[in-house]
């Protein structure tokens, strides 16, 4: 693997098809993602086919899980746009992940809240449907 990212084994650069196959995007998503502006032109080969580097997919990556965690678009566009402005946005990107952070484990508390719920009926009918197969053996 290389530079520890799954996503890339190997060296080299990689077609939109594999890119797609691997990170499971479609290529209109990952076309989409680089004219939305969340990753940056990718580079081209001679025949002007897009050739993703390493770098690229630990991107890809990183965005797959900010929307995996419920990141809208708009926000990741503006994580892209700070991280395309360097190194004096740190601090603005780190207030965005730790924001960001902050609403997941909310989310987190609440679907864990939900399961209980969820969790508290699932056994409320298993004792129904238990004393129902009880009563019918007696």
């Amino acid at each position: 693997m290389a530079n520890g990212n799954p996503l890339h084994q190997g060296g080299g650069t990689l077609t939109i098809a594999e890119v797609s196959e691997r990170t499971g995007l479609s290529a209109d998503t990952l076309r989409y993602y680089e004219k939305a502006g969340l990753i940056e032109r990718v580079g081209r080969s001679a025949g002007n086919q897009r050739r993703y580097a390493a770098a690229d997919l630990e991107w890809l990556a990183f965005l797959m899980r900010l929307r995996e965690t419920g990141m809208s678009i708009a926000d990741m566009q503006h994580f892209a746009q700070l991280r395309g402005a360097g190194g004096a946005t740190v601090a603005d990107r780190l207030a965005m992940l730790r924001e960001h952070r902050s609403s997941l484990e909310d989310r987190i508390r609440c679907l864990r809240r939900n399961a209980k719920a969820l969790d508290d009926k699932i056994n409320h009918y298993e004792l129904l449907l238990t004393r129902e197969q009880g009563t019918e053996a007696g």
